[in-house]
């Protein structure tokens, strides 16, 4: 009778489990004024749609979501002193990333991580990928640093109504992998195929075939603003 309480209790409390989000105590940060407040890193890893790749070889950092996030935030918190790092490499996938996670981006003592890498990690074994992606929040797990995984922009290629396309599973990994590891989802690629579906031509959203336009940013920068909503 012991035990089938125990279990019952499991369940629920497995049940009713916190959603993950960003700590209260960082978004309180935001609201503080000088000299009480102090500065706020966001590190954005990742391949080329962070760094600010447009039409190839065009790099737009501030028509690209990290900035753009910046811009949302600080319309909202004036006070705010906020650093936008981007340790992103154009054509790296989340193998590559994962063996300098710890050099490139622990060092600039984050407070929030944000990783991108689905698009370039396609052609990439999936349980390499996962291992990898893993790895990357496990780092930032044990180091008490929130980290946001963020599905895919689009592609022109990409079928996105296909569950069995590649980007289509590769976004599906990512939600996997936050699922089991607790850790915050920006699902952008869900915001993108619902975009899709309204009728919105993915060339209206792309710079080029696997690089968004401003339109596309502005898109993966309202889901990540999201998150930070008190």
């Amino acid at each position: 009778m012991k035990r089938i309480f125990i279990i019952l209790i499991l369940a629920l409390a497995s049940t009713f489990a916190a959603e993950p989000g960003l700590p209260p105590a960082l978004l309180g940060e935001f609201g503080k004024k000088w000299p009480q407040n102090r500065a706020i890193n966001l590190v954005f890893h990742g391949h080329s749609v962070p760094s600010g790749y447009h039409k190839t070889p065009e790099v737009k950092p501030f028509e690209s979501y990290p900035h753009l996030l910046y811009q949302q935030l600080k319309e909202k918190h004036p006070y705010a002193v906020i650093n936008i790092i981007i340790t992103s490499i154009g054509g790296e996938n989340s193998l590559a990333g994962e063996k300098r996670f710890e050099r490139d981006v622990l060092t600039h003592k984050p407070d929030v991580i944000f990783i991108d890498y689905a698009l370039n990690d396609r052609k990439q074994d999936p349980a390499k990928v996962e291992a990898a992606w893993i790895s990357m929040v496990r780092m930032a797990k044990k180091n008490n640093i929130p980290v946001v995984l963020i599905t895919p922009t689009g592609d022109s290629s990409a079928n996105l109504a296909n569950p069995q396309d590649p980007l289509c599973q590769r976004a599906e990994l990512i939600r996997r992998v936050a699922k089991a590891e607790n850790v915050l989802l920006a699902d952008v690629f869900a915001a993108w195929q619902a975009e899709v579906a309204k009728g919105t031509p993915q060339t209206d959203l792309l710079s080029q075939i696997n690089h968004p336009n401003l339109r596309g940013h502005q898109l993966a920068a309202t889901v990540l603003t999201s998150l930070f909503k008190n």
